[in-house]
């Protein structure tokens, strides 16, 4: 599955500014290139947003200058896999890598190197980047959407169903009612298709702002 950048900011919290400003190349390297495509529009994987996920917590407790920091000590320790394979977690003034135990982890900033102790936050639950703004779970985005990369390419899909969610939204803004949806598609209840709506609100409050003529 491809996702276009307001998308990947709208599943990881991360704004479109800081999706811009974290593929840039600086000294200690960029926080995160899409690996599906950077040009000429930017593509994430679901890998990238899983990542992007963690780096967005991470933000939540340390600058952006230690996460660089970090990543490139990740690499220079021999650490090539995708960003999204590694557990990273802020621990007081520095970051970690946590292990597979989950009960030690490898200091990443202050002594690269050494064993720190550090909890893993979990990354699929939801959580709050700014006040009055919540990034819901990421694979289950409301009661009645889900996202799974193994149906329809990981599109968000209403619940129970291979129906996207957008299909169902673009129908309520063709102006059929949420009670007819199932005319259409039969799974699809009027709750699901007004949480699809919801849920196509939120997405879209990361849509970059036009730019004025």
């Amino acid at each position: 599955m491809a996702y276009s950048t307001h998308m990947a900011a709208a599943l990881s919290g991360a704004t479109i500014a800081q999706l811009r400003h974290w593929r840039r190349d600086v000294r200690d390297g960029p926080v995160l290139i899409p690996e599906l495509a950077v040009r000429p529009r930017a593509l994430y994987s679901f890998r990238d947003v899983l990542a992007l996920r963690t780096c967005v917590r991470l933000r939540q407790d340390a600058s952006l200058q230690k996460i660089r920091r970090a990543i490139g000590n990740l690499r220079r320790l021999g650490e090539i896999e995708h960003l999204s394979s590694y557990s990273l977690v802020a621990d007081g003034d520095s970051i970690a890598l946590v292990g597979n135990d989950s009960e030690h982890s490898t200091d990443l900033v202050k002594r690269p190197g050494q064993q720190v102790v550090a909890t893993l936050a979990e990354i699929l639950e939801p959580f709050s980047v700014r006040p009055g703004v919540v990034v819901p779970h990421l694979l289950r985005p409301t009661a009645h959407i889900t996202l799974d990369p193994e149906t329809q390419g990981g599109s968000p899909v209403i619940t129970g169903t291979r129906v996207p969610y957008d299909a169902v939204v673009e129908l309520l803004e063709d102006g059929v009612r949420a009670e007819k949806i199932a005319d259409y598609y039969p799974a699809v209840t009027p709750e699901a298709a007004r949480d699809a709506q919801t849920f196509a609100l939120y997405v879209n409050s990361y849509q970059p702002e036009p730019r004025a003529s």
